[in-house]
């Protein structure tokens, strides 16, 4: 549309208004006094015909008529519409009682006048959109070209793309069809559009039909329809793309701009998460907030989280300065009302951390900082020891010392029968929370959880580049299986599961079925158009030091009992022996601190009998004691 008649787009909108009002009562007048054979007044009609615009363009008006883009007419605008035209004709019937009595205007008229007022008035309207959609053009002929698009889903989301589509014509895409599972929608038409089968019967479709793109609209889907959908796509060889989740629907953001290429989540189908959000909000609102490990990928997105419930302050505490400086822009910017504090500190310096905590006082404490990549940590145990067990110890006393009300602890998968170093770390750090808790007024509560899709070093992004290179893409063992979830999922229940802990808890997310990563691989190099085992090779190199084929989220001892939320569980462990866990972690720093491995297992075993190491894989370079002198501050009490 020209710049000038947008400018001037009211005022046309105006005067046409006016055209069809002024129409509509000639039509209404004429009708009426043809049907009974007379004559039409019209010098009374013309007396009248200024009253009838007037009145009814101020009617029009505050029910905002002339407001409206006709290009996006809808239901709501003609009821609006029909609204006016009968307040309007009251109007006019009030002016003309209390002007001049009713005897200069026959009743008919009035009625007649409303109804084509509003038929021709909506009429217009729709004719513009229907023309704008591709309806019809100046020459009565719909408008081709384009690819052709089959829509799957014949619902609200599908509904809503179509008119998207059918309203930008610089898109290129011609909707033709729908494809739904649905049986009441079948042989049926919907926005014009025929229900052209269901999705088993896709790839006939597609091919009798000339499809050149399929998009999937149903936001509900589960990640095992989708992967049919993909593979039908695939056998028809047809690009599929997909629209966002759930919540987009929700906030009426369904729109061509969101679409996008079938991605790794959508396989694996992780279902909308439903948050108690008052139970959140009563723990975060108004509180200080600390973060450890807030540049990580968990911790970061925590951060995001915890932002939208309005906290007085959020403490992002990370060692690593350039990411924090990232995630500190980033929530500045997005959330402007919040005041973020960032903190480039190690959980590992006492004095540093007891600053902070002493500084900001917590409410809240979520700790994410930890050392997880696994083999990593078979070659540097001592490290891992450090940062998970000792810095977990120190953080959480520094918690317990300053009053901090919930303390959230995040752990994982690997702390369950752990074979390797990383995973006993983790579980020798749940020990020491969960005793601690039980002396202390601080909540502490743990959360295990799996895999997340897209962290950091985690074997999507690898399995990415490994593709953009040409491959191979390298797969352990070909049985291994591993649970994943996304950042975001794992996050939002984080929050879920401090809202619900009282103290002492472990809580399990529920990770769904666990994937074979062979299999994961092959659905990333499809998706990314090729085809395994002929275009990308995967290559398997053995499970590397510490790993095992499956992950598990329950020890032997531990029962699980149901919670409020339908995703988070909560293990029964056994009792704690905090004196024990407390003494055996002082004697796991000292051997670290004295780099003598064959003690440090001895002892990480000690502590976490369930515990099996793979001693080959254990770091032999560490293996040269050097003995070394105790700084102060390293060398803490408990209290």
């Amino acid at each position: 549309m020209k710049p000038g008649i947008i400018k001037n787009r009211r005022f046309l909108i105006l005067a046409f208004d006016s055209i069809l009002i002024c129409a509509s009562f000639a039509l209404a007048w004429l009708l009426r006094f043809d049907l009974i054979q007379s004559s039409p007044n019209w010098e009374r009609f013309f007396a009248l015909l200024p009253v009838i615009v007037s009145v009814k363009l101020a009617v029009f008006y505050l029910f905002g008529i002339g407001r409206s883009w006709w290009r996006y007419a809808s239901m709501s605008d003609l009821m609006r519409l029909l609204k006016a035209n009968f307040t309007g004709s009251l109007f006019v019937v009030a002016f003309e009682f209390f002007a001049q009595g009713l005897d200069l205007i026959p009743r008919s008229v009035l009625l007649l006048d409303g109804v084509f007022c509003f038929l021709l008035m909506g009429g217009v309207r729709f004719s513009v959109r229907a023309y704008k959609e591709g309806h019809i053009s100046m020459s009565g002929l719909k408008r081709f070209g384009g690819e052709r698009v089959l829509v799957v889903g014949a619902g609200q989301a599908g509904q809503m793309l179509v008119r998207e589509i059918r309203a930008n014509p610089h898109l290129k895409l011609k909707a033709v069809g729908f494809i739904d599972d649905d049986e009441a929608k079948k042989n049926s038409s919907i926005q014009g559009l025929p229900v052209l089968g269901d999705s088993e019967g896709l790839v006939k479709v597609v091919r009798g039909f000339s499809i050149d793109k399929v998009i999937i609209a149903i936001p509900s889907a589960s990640g095992k329809d989708i992967r049919r959908i993909v593979e039908k796509c695939r056998d028809a060889s047809v690009s599929c793309m997909t629209l966002p989740g759930l919540g987009h629907i929700i906030g009426g953001k369904v729109s061509v701009n969101e679409l996008r290429d079938v991605a790794l989540d959508d396989l694996l189908g992780r279902e909308p998460i439903s948050l108690d959000t008052a139970a959140i909000n009563s723990y975060l609102s108004g509180k200080r907030i600390l973060v450890t490990g807030a540049a990580g990928s968990i911790g970061s997105e925590i951060c995001r989280q915890v932002a939208r419930f309005a906290p007085e302050s959020l403490i992002i505490f990370d060692s690593a300065e350039s990411p924090l400086f990232h995630i500190d822009r980033e929530l500045t910017a997005e959330f402007p009302n919040l005041k973020v504090e960032p903190r480039v500190a190690d959980i590992r310096d006492v004095a540093r951390t007891q600053r902070i905590f002493a500084r900001h006082m917590p409410h809240v404490v979520f700790h994410a900082a930890a050392y997880k990549h696994v083999p990593m940590m078979e070659i540097n145990p001592s490290e891992a020891i450090n940062t998970n067990v000792r810095g977990t110890r120190l953080l959480a006393n520094a918690a317990e010392r300053f009053g901090v009300e919930k303390f959230v602890m995040i752990s994982t998968d690997k702390a369950v029968n752990p074979t390797n170093v990383m995973g006993a770390t983790k579980r020798a750090a749940e020990k020491y929370v969960q005793g601690l808790s039980k002396h202390s007024r601080t909540q502490f509560v743990t959360v295990r959880f799996g895999n997340v899709l897209g962290s950091a070093g985690s074997v999507v992004p690898i399995f990415q580049k490994q593709i953009a290179a040409g491959g191979p893409v390298t797969v352990t063992h070909p049985e291994v299986t591993r649970f994943f979830m996304t950042i975001p999922e794992a996050s939002q229940l984080v929050l879920q599961a401090g809202a619900m802990g009282r103290g002492g808890e472990i809580f399990l997310l529920d990770m769904g079925e666990s994937v074979k990563i062979v299999k994961l691989a092959e659905d990333l190099i499809r998706l990314s158009g090729y085809e395994p085992y002929e275009d990308i090779q995967i290559k398997f190199v053995g499970l590397r030091p510490g790993e095992k084929l499956y992950e598990e989220l329950l020890l032997a001892g531990e029962g699980v009992l149901p919670t409020s939320h339908e995703k988070i569980r909560i293990a029964q462990s056994d009792d704690v022996d905090w004196e024990f866990v407390n003494g055996q972690i002082e004697g796991l720093y000292q051997a670290g601190r004295q780099a003598d491995p064959e003690v440090l297992i001895r002892l990480l075993k000690d502590l976490v009998p369930e515990y099996r190491p793979d001693l080959a894989g254990v770091a032999q370079e560490e293996t040269v004691a050097v003995q070394l002198p105790c700084p102060p501050p390293v060398c803490e009490t408990l209290h």
